[in-house]
C-alpha cells in the first residue's frame, strides 16, 4: 500500500535532507489538513514522525499528537525518539495503531523484543536505516544516522524473529530525501529472504515510475513523503499506480 508521511517540528510539516536538522524545508503548518487530504484521496495508513521527540523525548507534544490522531480517520504509525516502554504506551494510548522504533531497537534489542511480546508484534514497526558497504553488507545506522551500529539487518531480524517480528520499515540512507528512486534490488532481496515480514520501503520516491518499480518486489508498503508535498503526483495517482502494478505510471 501507499503510506503518505509527514515529519513534524514544532507543529509544522518539514523535511530534513539526509536526516540533517540543519537542512530543513518547511512545507506547511497544518498537518491535520494535510493528513485529511491524504485520507480523502484513499490513504488508509499514514506515517508520522515526531522530530521534536526524536531530538529530545521531553519535547514530545503528546497532546498535539493525540488530537491529530483523534481527528484522522486513517490508521497511523508514528515514530521519533521512542526510547522507553512509556513512550510506546503513551503513543498507543494517544491513538497510534503502530509505534515505530529505530535506534533503540538496534541498541537494546532484548528490551524492545519484550515490548513486542507485551504490546503485540502487529503494533511495533522496526525502523532500520542501513548503509550498504563495498562488500554489500547492510549495516544499520543509529542516532539519526550519525553512528554506525556495526550490526547488520540480518543479525537484527534473527533476534526479533522468535517474538513474531511482523513490520520493518527499511531505508537505504543514500536514497532518502533525494527523489532519485528506491533501492529496488535491496527490497526484492529482503522480501525474498524474509517473506513472513511486511517490509516497508522508505526513501527516494520521486515520481510514479519509482513506485511502479517497487510493485513486483514484495514490499507491503511504500512510504512517500517529499514527492507528495512537492506535488510530483498525488495520493490517488500513487495508489492507482500501485494497484495496477505500475501500468499507470504515466
Amino acid at each position: 500500500m501507499i503510506i503518505p508521511a509527514l515529519d513534524l517540528i514544532d507543529g509544522k510539516i518539514v523535511r530534513l535532507f539526509q536526516g540533517d536538522y540543519a537542512q530543513k524545508t518547511i512545507y506547511g503548518d497544518d498537518p491535520q489538513a494535510q493528513f485529511s487530504e491524504y485520507h480523502s484521496q484513499g490513504a488508509d495508513w499514514l506515517h508520522l514522525v515526531d522530530l521534536d521527540g526524536a531530538k529530545d523525548t521531553s519535547a514530545r507534544q503528546l497532546d498535539v499528537i493525540a488530537q491529530l490522531l483523534k481527528n484522522t480517520p486513517a490508521k497511523i504509525q508514528i515514530g521519533g525518539g521512542v526510547r522507553s516502554e512509556q513512550d510506546v504506551k503513551d503513543l498507543l494510548d494517544a491513538g497510534a495503531e503502530r509505534v515505530v522504533i529505530g535506534s533503540t531497537a538496534v541498541k537494546q534489542p532484548e528490551v524492545v523484543a519484550k515490548w513486542m511480546e507485551k504490546y503485540g508484534a502487529e503494533h511495533i514497526v522496526l525502523a532500520l536505516d542501513i548503509n550498504i558497504d563495498e562488500q554489500g553488507n547492510k549495516v544499520v545506522a543509529v542516532s539519526g544516522w550519525q553512528e554506525d551500529s556495526g550490526v547488520t539487518i540480518e543479525e537484527l531480524v534473527a533476534i526479533y524473529a522468535p517474538v513474531g517480528l511482523k513490520h520493518v520499515l527499511c531505508t537505504d540512507i543514500s536514497k532518502d530525501g533525494t527523489l532519485e528512486g528506491s533501492n529496488v534490488s535491496l527490497y526484492r532481496e529482503l522480501c525474498a529472504q524474509y517473506p513472513d515480514i511486511h517490509w516497508q520501503s522508505s526513501g527516494g520516491i520521486g515520481d510514479l515510475y519509482d513506485i511502479a518499480a517497487l510493485t513486483d518486489t514484495g514490499v507491503a508498503g511504500v512510504i512517500v513523503g517529499r514527492a507528495l508535498l512537492e506535488g510530483k503526483f498525488n495520493v490517488e495517482q500513487a495508489i492507482a499506480c500501485w494497484q495496477q502494478g505500475g501500468n499507470n505510471a504515466s
